[in-house]
């Protein structure tokens, strides 16, 4: 299969990085692709750099609307097949694409790949690696939140493009966790392929929206709101428990970013939800005591 594969850029302001990152999809070993990049209102020299890859490349500008409306954008442009995902300031290695289309391609009830990382810090030196992928049909991990199930798919993930049009593409709404829950909704159609060599280098830097965790709990709070608003029967079983981990979660994220009032709004949901984790917030100052003092 010589798919076309899409890969679309979203791109706000990341001048100091946009360079590295289409050369590294320009350098892939498989090479029937288009690159989109959709620049979401940038005020920074990001077109300047883009304009130098000629017509290596299509950029498409937008007014600021924010990642998920960019990496509709550019999907909706596409000509390709698949489509993969990329961060403007993350980087592929050479046989990313070649790897996870070999895998796409072993199961056609696959809809999407993704694969593991290696985190780098601005200069591009390694810090560490995130490899906790899963696979197969796995939607309710997703919101069981117990472990990881798509690592990073704002930069990992390969999807087939019928795929992405009947899951409905990226909530607009959404920003730090749009690409989990576009990948749930994925996974409640298809099963999910891995790929656990570590392909992409993810830029840990202080603008990653990751760190956010009001808004992390914002578009966590959505996605389950619509996860849950059928009436699956599967879905019913594990509600509590899946709301319960997510209030220990942002519990723990509050704490450790001092927002202590919010720590404890978290955990009394927690309580509500999962009575049987109280246990673990009564040790929790030692907890975090005994790891900060390390």
């Amino acid at each position: 299969m010589n798919a076309k594969v899409s890969v679309i850029i979203p791109n706000y302001n990341y001048e100091k990085f946009i360079s590295r990152t289409v050369e590294s999809v320009l350098s892939q070993t498989y090479q029937n692709i288009e690159i989109i990049v959709v620049d979401d209102g940038s005020k920074d020299g990001s077109l300047d750099v883009l304009k130098g890859f000629g017509d290596r490349i299509r950029v498409v500008e937008q007014k600021n609307a924010g990642v998920s409306a960019a990496r509709n954008h550019g999907v909706e442009v596409s000509t390709g097949e698949l489509v993969a995902f990329l961060d403007a300031d993350d980087v592929w290695l050479p046989e990313k694409l070649e790897r996870q289309l070999e895998k796409m391609n072993s199961d056609p009830e696959i809809g999407l790949v993704h694969c593991s990382m290696t985190l780098i810090d601005p200069a591009d030196n390694p810090i560490g690696e995130k490899k906790e992928g899963q696979e197969g049909r796995v939607a309710n991990e997703f919101l069981l939140l117990k472990r990881g199930v798509v690592i990073g798919a704002g930069s990992t993930a390969l999807v087939r493009r019928a795929v992405f049009d009947e899951a409905g593409g990226f909530d607009r709404r959404l920003s730090t966790a749009a690409d989990w829950e576009f990948c749930y909704r994925v996974a409640r159609l298809h099963k999910i392929g891995f790929v656990r060599e570590p392909l992409v280098l993810y830029r840990m830097h202080g603008t990653n929206m990751h760190g956010n965790v009001k808004a992390m709990e914002h578009d966590v709070l959505i996605g389950f709101e619509k996860a849950f608003a059928g009436d699956a029967e599967d879905l019913r079983a594990i509600r509590r428990e899946c709301y319960g981990n997510l209030y220990l979660s942002l519990a723990g994220s509050y704490f450790q970013s001092k927002k202590y009032s919010k720590f404890f709004e978290s955990a009394s949901k927690c309580f509500w939800y999962t009575p049987g984790n109280l246990g673990y917030f009564l040790k929790f100052p030692f907890r975090r005591f005994g790891r900060s003092s390390k």
